[in-house]
This record gives structure tokens, C-alpha cells and sequence, in this order.
């Protein structure tokens, strides 16, 4: 993996300011048929505001259990980026830059990037190097060492906590800890999407890497009868709407598009979509629509007009989204929103994992 050049950040910059004009007259072109566009827009604006308020001088952003947080300001930057902002640049880039160099300086010994402490570090270290691979070829020259070495070096924690021993029916996945010996899909997810924005960038991770965690993912799709319906948190297990959305963006990011497995899911969301005050709504709420969206068609469309009108309903006046349920709300507003805030951006198609 080769550091990018200026010439390569300023032809990945030319290119990203072309699909963000391309992206406006396609949405200023749809506006007249799709009247939640401005709605949108506007929470998007609204939360952002917020979020740049939250923000410590430190760069780092703060869940409420545990503090200054690598999961929070990761979640932090990519609802900036989402929207079309870049690190160095406009409004929001000095804020973006401290909080890329704020995640870089806490990531440990063993490249794992956590926090003093963490429910579950492998969620933290998943959301942290996703982000430095969505940011890779986009922050300055003065930073493009330490995002290389950070994210090769979280790729590498990622891929030997994969290796580490499990029994067939956990094999492929990750769960809360590097040597955890079970798996889990929630975590799981995190990791998929991680190496895959890597490798999309020219980092080494192996296929038999994305291979397994298919394998795991799909051990843990529902099949009633001869169809498949959702997907649980570990094999075996009854779907969930937010779990079904991690299994379908998974499978989709790998490269396994349109499997039975995933399109399965997408007919589950239909008829059994996610509800405001459920578990996890906000975690839910990213991932069905971005896994919605990956599926595309009538899918996407029924997604994204439903998750929209949840949203919109539940942005507070300061244009943050707090959970109302204690699964979530303990984590606090700046998790809740950064999410909402990816959930809505999705369609402006700005992160390059949310390319189709």
C-alpha cells in the first residue's frame, strides 16, 4: 500500500467535488417529485450543527457511559464526510482534522484504537479504522503517513483477531474482544466494512479474509422453509430488523450482491421494518437503510421513505437525535445523531463505502 501522492489527493479531491456536483443537480432533479429532499437536507444541516458544537477541543467527541470515545469521534467524522465535507477544507475541515489526529493518537501498542475502555473494543477499532480507510486519499499531505500506518495497523488487529481459534459455527467473525473465541454478526459488521473500504484503497487483505466472513454472516441468515428471512445476532438465532440490516450491507459490501440471503432480508424489512423506541433504533436506522440502499429498486425506496419519516420526527430542536430507550440512550446524543445523520446522507452517495 502506497501513500498517495499530492497528485493522487488532488485528482481523488477533483473527482470527489465532480460527484458532489453531479449528486446536487441529480437531487435539485429529483426535488420536484420527492418533496422530503429539503426536509432532509435540512436535518442534515441541523445535526451537523450540532455535532460540530459537541465536539471537544481536543477533536474527540463523547459518549455519556464512557467519555471521549474512538467509536464516537470515527462516527463523528464520517457524518461530515457523508454530507460532502473533507477534512482541510470549508467549514467543518480544522474540526475534521482534529478529530482524525485525535483518533490516530490513541490508537494502542497492538493497533487496536480504543479509549481507556470500551463496551466491547472490537466495535471501537471497527468504526475507527473504517473511518481512516474512508478518509485515506483525502486528508493533507502532513497527515497521509500516520492514516497509512494507523490503518494498516487496524487492518492487521482485524485480521488476526479473525484467525484467532473458534468453533466452526462462530469461524469467520469477530465479537467484542481481539482472542474472543465466539463471534457475533453486530460486531462482525464493523469488520466487513472495514476491510472492505481498505482494500478498496490498496490495502492487503486477503479474499480468504472477506470469504469467511461471508461464510459467518450468512450461518447467520433466518430460513423458515425454503426462504430466507432476516438475520439473527449469532447462528441459530430469530431475525431482528437492525441485525437484518448489518447482514444485508455485509453481504453487500463483500461483493456477494443480491444473494438469496440478502434479498431474504430486504423482503423481511418490508413487511417487519424498524419502529422508533425499538432496540437499538438508531444503530438500526443505519444500517437497514445503507443495506436497503446497497439492495436498490423498490427495496431502496421503501427504506428510505420510511426511515425518513421516523427521522424526521425525531430530531430535536439543537438538530440532535436522542434515543428514548435505555439500549441506547446511555451511549448518548452524539452516537444517536451521527447515525441518523448516516442513515439520511446515504443517498448523496459522498462516503465511498455507500457507493453501489
Amino acid at each position: 500500500m502506497n501513500k498517495p501522492s499530492r497528485n493522487h489527493r488532488l485528482r481523488f479531491r477533483t473527482a470527489l467535488i465532480a460527484v458532489m456536483a453531479l449528486t446536487a443537480t441529480l437531487a435539485a432533479a429529483a426535488a420536484d417529485d420527492d418533496t422530503t429532499n429539503a426536509a432532509i437536507d435540512n436535518a442534515i444541516v441541523r445535526g451537523l450543527g450540532f455535532l460540530s458544537d459537541a465536539q471537544a477541543e481536543s477533536g474527540s467527541w463523547e459518549t455519556e457511559s464512557f467519555g471521549e470515545s474512538t467509536a464516537a469521534t470515527s462516527l463523528g467524522v464520517m457524518s461530515f464526510l457523508a454530507a460532502g465535507h473533507m477534512p482541510g477544507d470549508g467549514e467543518y475541515g480544522k474540526q475534521m482534522n482534529r478529530a482524525i489526529r485525535w483518533v490516530l493518537n490513541h490508537q494502542q501498542a497492538n493497533g487496536m484504537f480504543v479509549h481507556r475502555k470500551s463496551h466491547g473494543p472490537m466495535y471501537s477499532h471497527g468504526i475507527s479504522t473504517l473511518m481512516l480507510a474512508e478518509v485515506y486519499g483525502m486528508v493533507d499531505e502532513a497527515d497521509a503517513d500516520a492514516v497509512q500506518q494507523g490503518l494498516q495497523e487496524g487492518i492487521a488487529l482485524i485480521l488476526k483477531s479473525q484467525a484467532v481459534d473458534k468453533h466452526d459455527r462462530h469461524q469467520g467473525g469477530w465479537r467484542y474482544q481481539i482472542d474472543s473465541k465466539d463471534s457475533d454478526l453486530s460486531v462482525t459488521g464493523w469488520q466487513v466494512l472495514a476491510l472492505r473500504a481498505a482494500k478498496n484503497v490498496g490495502c492487503d487483505v486477503p479474499a480468504e479474509a472477506i470469504d469467511d466472513a461471508v461464510a459467518y454472516i450468512k450461518r447467520c441468515a433466518s430460513l423458515r422453509g425454503d426462504n430466507f428471512q432476516g438475520f439473527g445476532y449469532q447462528p441459530g438465532n430469530g431475525a431482528t430488523p437492525t441485525l437484518t440490516g448489518v447482514g444485508i450491507l455485509a453481504l453487500e459490501v463483500c461483493g456477494d450482491h443480491h444473494s438469496p440471503e440478502a434479498l431474504g432480508g430486504a423482503d423481511y424489512l418490508v413487511n417487519h421494518p424498524l419502529q422508533s423506541g425499538s432496540n437499538y433504533f438508531y444503530y438500526g436506522v443505519y444500517y437497514t437503510n445503507v443495506g436497503m440502499f446497497k439492495i436498490g429498486g423498490d427495496h431502496a425506496a421503501h427504506s428510505r421513505e420510511h426511515v425518513a419519516t421516523l427521522l424526521l420526527k425525531e430530531q430535536k430542536p439543537n438538530g440532535s437525535w436522542v434515543s428514548d430507550h435505555s439500549t441506547e440512550r446511555r451511549v448518548g446524543p452524539v452516537y444517536s445523531t451521527s447515525l441518523a445523520i448516516l442513515a439520511l446522507a446515504v443517498d448523496y452517495r459522498f462516503l465511498p463505502i455507500y457507493q453501489r
